[in-house]
């Protein structure tokens, strides 16, 4: 190829480049609109992340700071069943689910003399209402209603070295985690909290603490956090599983499609060169159409399709037409070379993007390996003939 050719040539893969990061904008705009139009949506109906407070109670008395002694249960006996119900929205899947409380706490008096305990068990804050919602107190079932700041407070007499039981259940749904929260610095004793999940990708939240059992079925996982006597609890909660969202991985597709571009046009150029096939900056053109056809189909194809069959149907397309159009050009030579070298450095590694840590690797991989192949192949030419008058060097 002549140098003026191969500088119209790079010229044109620069304006691919930047037809891409057009693509990439648009589709980046797109995403944070159905975000920002979506997530009110989906919080109003769901509700936000929840978190259940672990209750308390305190009870008046001179020898306490500011007059209250406060308690926290003595024993607690707590089942959650969480059940992942994603729902997508726009181009964006959210990570809410469903949540089945049942608590069964004791308080029990410390002084030698009944003492009026006042209990306070606090509701997830915003939460998208309770169902089944059940407050038993000393065996008495209690219509109870929150106050203005969501917790609910009762007042029981509790005979001296004696306990009183408090069941607590509730069913409700919330987005993306659900957290139960100790109180910092106080000891917790007899803690028992069981959870049972219908996923097996369970991830524990930043600040939270490992289960101490786990066990894994074929419809998820069961799992236990048990403080039989710990000062400054770690707390306990779940994060829904990661959901692959179309938006932002087609965004990330786009942004890095340039490296694919490069290193195929790179090898087809080489070998075209080496075996006397000449190569116009117009057939550069087409091939890098073919190229932004997979993109851009890519891009509106996951509004109506699942994000891996919009893959498919996009790269089947673009593979047709640039292994197509190179077969025309310089026949099955060509061809032979393109279908392998497309689906590499355009299938493969776009793949790549819809698993967490393997684009870099994959990157490195591709091109080490490339970068050996044109080496071999490159050793003994004479770039002058080459790039001088297009000829098969000898």
């Amino acid at each position: 190829m002549k140098k003026n050719n191969l500088l119209v040539s790079a010229g044109i893969v620069a304006c691919t480049c930047v037809a891409w990061t057009l693509l990439g904008s648009a589709i980046g705009q797109r995403t944070r609109s159905s975000t920002s139009a979506m997530r009110g949506e989906v919080s109003g109906v769901w509700g936000p992340a929840l978190v259940q407070e672990h209750p308390d109670a305190y009870y008046l008395t001179p020898n306490a700071p500011d007059g209250r002694a406060e308690v926290l249960p003595a024993t607690s006996k707590v089942t959650v069943a969480l059940e992942s119900e994603p729902k997508r929205r726009g181009l964006l899947w959210h990570r809410t689910y469903g949540v089945d409380f049942k608590a069964d706490y004791t308080f029990a008096n410390p002084t030698r003399i009944p003492q009026t305990f006042y209990l306070r068990f606090a509701l997830p804050p915003d939460s998208a209402g309770l169902h089944g919602f059940v407050f038993q107190l000393d065996g008495v079932a209690d219509s109870a209603t929150a106050a203005s700041n969501g917790v609910v407070t009762r007042a029981v007499v509790v005979p001296a070295g004696e306990s009183v039981p408090l069941h607590v259940a509730y069913r409700t749904r919330g987005t993306d985690s659900w957290n139960y929260s100790f109180p910092d610095n106080r000891r917790i004793t007899g803690f028992d909290l069981r959870m049972r999940v219908n996923f097996a990708d369970i991830n524990f939240p930043v600040g939270t603490g490992s289960p101490d059992q786990r066990q894994e079925d074929a419809t998820g996982w069961d799992l236990a956090w048990l403080f039989p006597d710990v000062l400054s609890a770690p707390d306990i909660g779940m994060d829904m599983p990661k959901l692959l969202n179309a938006g932002p991985v087609a965004q990330r597709i786009v942004m890095f499609a340039p490296v694919s571009l490069l290193f195929f046009i790179s090898v087809v150029m080489i070998i075209a060169a080496l075996k006397g096939i000449p190569l116009h900056p117009m057939h550069v053109f087409f091939v890098s159409a073919g190229f932004f056809a997979f993109h851009l189909l890519f891009a509106y194809l996951v509004d109506l399709l699942s994000p891996y069959a919009s893959f498919a149907v996009a790269s089947g397309v673009s593979l047709l037409l640039v292994a197509g159009y190179l077969r025309a050009i310089g026949g099955r030579l060509l061809f032979r070379v393109a279908v392998p070298a497309q689906l590499t450095y355009l299938t493969l590694f776009s793949l790549s993007f819809f698993f967490d840590g393997l684009t870099g690797i994959t990157l490195a991989v591709v091109s080490v390996l490339t970068l050996a192949l044109l080496m071999f192949l490159t050793a003994r030419v004479d770039w002058r003939g080459v790039f001088g008058q297009g000829a098969r060097p000898a």
